[in-house]
């Protein structure tokens, strides 16, 4: 395997750790989305690995369904599937299936976040398929941060969370140096009058070792989140990370490798 490929394999984990230990919970949202019935998300995020002067070496575009508000609180993912590259401008290969995380579903409660690091909760996921765990982990987290709202006061930062490290049993550690979030204004989405939050935590330690690899670095990510005021839904959500760090294969030299991902949370037409 490439090596900006297993770069971007091990990279990524990293906003829902932030939420491990914060687990708001708010059985009014999860009510207002059964009434609504269910709902169903793309969720598109884009892998790209480089070098320290901004060679590009490869790319993974990886999609999604994920169908929230059904009874009793299930979450369904369904079509995921992965397209990759080499270098920066090679177009991207055909997308393909992962068959694994079709129909993949869970119900949500105030325990989901701990069950999602459980080593059985992705029962038929391979070891190394980190970056089909991130669309469900980062989507839940997304999810927490909107249920922040009620917390927080205009243009005033709010720390979620400062000072923790968290654990991940195959694959590695990572340290939170300070999560805040901050209500930055109102905006319409999908016909919606709806809070703007934004997110951001910067200069995070992490280490991880899966598949053979290590990769040790820093991790910034940010974004911001459109949340509907009448309902506590979700109408649309970005994500960014930005990681550096010294990877290492095994029989090679060490190497400076940095990933960067961007992602998109949107509602699709409802049919």
């Amino acid at each position: 395997m490439r090596p900006g490929k297993l770069a971007l394999t091990a990279v990524g984990i990293i906003l829902t750790l932030a939420l491990v230990i914060w687990r708001p919970w708010n059985p009014r949202q999860e009510s207002a989305e059964e009434e609504a019935g269910p709902r169903a998300y793309r969720f598109a995020m884009d892998y790209t690995a480089a070098d320290v002067r901004g060679h590009v070496t490869h790319r993974q575009h990886v999609e999604a369904t994920c169908t929230r508000g059904r009874p009793g609180g299930d979450v369904v993912w369904n079509d995921v599937s992965v397209a990759e590259a080499d270098g920066a401008s090679a177009p991207l290969g055909e997308p393909r299936a992962r068959a694994f995380m079709e129909g993949f579903r869970y119900r949500r409660s105030p325990t989901t976040m701990d069950e999602m690091f459980a080593p059985g909760f992705f029962e038929n996921a391979p070891p190394t398929a980190i970056i089909e765990r991130n669309l469900v982990w980062d989507v839940e987290a997304l999810d927490m941060f909107a249920q922040a709202l009620d917390h927080l006061e205009p243009n005033e930062p709010y720390r979620l969370l400062s000072s923790q490290t968290v654990r991940m049993p195959g694959i590695g550690t990572f340290h939170n140096r300070d999560v805040q979030l901050i209500l930055t204004g109102r905006s319409q989405r999908n016909g919606q009058d709806c809070a703007v939050i934004d997110y951001r935590a910067y200069f995070n330690p992490l280490s991880i070792a899966n598949g053979g690899m290590t990769l040790v670095g820093r991790s910034h990510y940010w974004g911001q989140i459109w949340v509907a005021l009448a309902t506590g839904q979700i109408e649309y959500a970005t994500l960014f990370e930005d990681v550096l760090g010294e990877m290492q294969l095994p029989g090679q030299d060490r190497q400076v490798v940095d990933v960067f991902r961007n992602g998109v949370l949107e509602p699709r037409a409802r049919r």
